[in-house]
């Protein structure tokens, strides 16, 4: 899939024995991948990459998809039918692979020139061969909000520091899987790095709104 061109055949392995995707075979045992196929990989992928889902919860919305009901607390913007994804999240998740200008990152996010050089200043987005990707994309507009409630990215450095710090505790735990130089490894790998970064995040949440609740008396 040109959309996705870091999938590899280890990784279809790894969601097939997950059993997200489930193509048929051929008499000779070969996976078989009719259209639906295809657009529920590609569905998984684009979850996995654009929203940063782990499996699990992917899994729950599949299983709703295939019982013929609208999966709970669906990302905004994505929308699917049962047992493939619509054309419109196909077409969406086929751009969602770019590069951005500045000017473009700006017209998206909302930030102003000042903005924008102040979140590189910062080390809160970066650029790459001369390029924002969609990753920058999200910072710099959760940033834009924030500096509507007069929090600037000159307060947001720790924020920074603390995800790559993080991001350090989820690269050792995941240290012996990495290790392995099979493809199905980097998968698992991978996805066990997604789940812990959530746990990461959701303790974190935890850790804030119980200092929060203290302010309520």
């Amino acid at each position: 899939m040109s959309d996705f061109p870091s999938v590899t055949a280890s990784k279809i392995r790894f969601y097939e024995e997950k059993g997200l995707i489930s193509p048929q075979r051929t008499a000779a045992g070969y996976r078989q991948f009719r259209e639906a196929d295809v657009e529920r990989l590609r569905f998984v992928l684009a979850l996995q990459r654009d929203h940063y889902l782990p499996l699990k919860v992917i899994r729950e919305y599949l299983d709703a998809i295939d019982q013929g009901q609208t999966p709970q607390n669906l990302p905004p913007g994505v929308s699917i039918a049962p047992r493939m994804v619509s054309d419109e999240l196909a077409s969406a998740h086929k751009g969602r692979s770019r590069t951005l200008t500045a000017e473009q990152l700006r017209a998206e996010c909302g930030a102003s020139a000042q903005m924008l050089e102040a979140m590189i200043s910062y080390g809160l987005v970066e650029l790459r061969d001369g390029f924002f990707d969609d990753h920058a994309l999200r910072v710099a507009k959760v940033c834009t909000d924030l500096a509507a409630h007069g929090l600037e990215p000159r307060h947001l450095r720790p924020f920074q520091a603390a995800a790559e710090r993080e991001f350090g505790l989820v690269e050792r735990a995941v240290a012996p899987l990495s290790s392995r130089k099979d493809g199905t490894s980097a998968a698992r790998a991978a996805e066990a790095a997604r789940e812990i970064a959530e746990l990461c995040l959701s303790l974190h949440s935890a850790l804030v709104y119980a200092r929060i609740s203290g302010m309520e008396g």
